[in-house]
């Protein structure tokens, strides 16, 4: 067994393979609070590498994924007491290069792990161990779980009430989230609905159980839900906002459940909203004994470590597809490296993305990895 060392105090170390962790290295920082990205994040190349305290991991980066909700994040609208500068990225997968005499318990040089923490769009993060989740290897597939897969798993458990034959319908389906709303409904034996904006991602979205697909530039989503659907659907997981959600508003059925995890159609407005006709609101809700619920991943960290469990499992068994789009088909290529993430963001605006958007963060020449 490799010796390990209190790394916790001391101003150098060495990382598992000899080779010496950089003094310094690029991360992307918020310098100006702003709903468009470019404008908000700057990409600083020589921020010092921070040291693990006694209970830390140091984690050296090597997939980051990308969320709707950055750019809330950049805009300030998560938490208006925190002023720039401050680091940003929700969650990353990478190996532990260093760590605290602590955190050496139940953690080794050289393993892979996960986390969710602000501050991933970096070379290198210090990770609490209590917050990492320790993997067989660092692939981009165990990414796509901490969040989005996290938030699907957990608001449907929660609010779903997801029972055989129910019908769900999944708003942005082939995104990053809504690829998993789609299995777990399906799983729970559900009849299920997604919209999506491409013939191909109506493909992936046939080939991973959704039932009927919906191309919102080639058909009226609300046509085809009123002659297909006329009794309504039971269940809506929404992540789109403003036209879509008054449109699965109106397409609930009697005691029909509407769950909001996001509205990414507003998120690059000031606002950080589009319009919705809410003030016909209590009379729809109560016409249909209808719910419209809210979820917040950050509300419900008690579920956490248990849905995380349950769909790492799945997904090795070969029960759960985690489909990762590395920006391949974009105009300038795969997302590689910090500087790209710009660009990533952009992409998932376009609505051009199957699956969770993942950035790769090669290592530099100097490391033996």
């Amino acid at each position: 067994p490799r010796p390990i060392l209190d790394m916790s105090y001391s101003r150098h170390f060495l990382d598992f393979q000899g080779s010496s962790i950089p003094s310094s290295m690029k991360k992307l920082v918020v310098t100006k609070l702003s709903q468009n990205f470019r404008e908000a994040v700057t990409l600083r190349q020589d921020s010092p590498v921070p040291l693990p305290g006694d209970g830390d991991l140091l984690v050296r980066n090597r997939f980051v994924g990308i969320n709707a909700s950055d750019i809330n994040y950049s805009a300030g609208r998560y938490d208006a007491s925190v002023k720039p500068p401050f680091d940003i990225g929700f969650e990353g997968v990478g190996d532990v290069v260093a760590l605290g005499l602590s955190a050496s318990a139940d953690y080794t040089v050289g393993q892979a792990v996960a986390y969710v923490k602000a501050g991933s769009f970096a070379e290198y993060t210090v990770v609490p161990a209590k917050q990492a989740v320790p993997l067989p290897s660092a692939k981009p597939e165990f990414l796509t779980l901490m969040v989005s897969g996290a938030t699907a798993y957990i608001s449907l458990k929660e609010l779903g009430e997801l029972s055989e034959g129910k019908k769900v319908l999944v708003t942005a389906a082939a995104g990053g989230t809504g690829q998993f709303a789609v299995q777990l409904a399906k799983k729970a034996k559900c009849h299920v609905i997604g919209t999506c904006s491409s013939d191909e991602k109506g493909g992936f979205l046939k080939s991973i159980g959704c039932d009927r697909t919906i191309n919102y530039k080639t058909e009226n989503v609300e046509s085809v839900l009123r002659k297909d659907y006329p009794e309504g659907v039971d269940v809506v997981y929404e992540s789109v906002g403003g036209k879509m959600f008054d449109l699965a508003l109106h397409s609930l059925a009697t005691k029909g459940r509407l769950i909001v995890i996001g509205f990414i159609a507003g998120y690059q407005n000031p606002t950080g909203l589009q319009p919705v006709k809410a003030e016909l609101l209590p009379a729809k809700l109560l016409k249909k004994s209808a719910s419209i619920r809210g979820f917040f991943l950050n509300h419900y960290l008690s579920e956490y470590k248990m849905a995380l469990k349950d769909l790492l499992k799945m997904y090795e068994s070969g029960d759960l597809v985690c489909e990762v789009d590395f920006g391949d088909t974009s105009p300038e290529g795969k997302f590689t490296g910090l500087e790209s993430v710009f660009r990533a963001v952009d992409y998932m605006y376009m609505g051009k993305n199957i699956g969770k958007i993942v950035v790769e963060l090669p290592h530099s020449v100097n490391s033996k990895l």
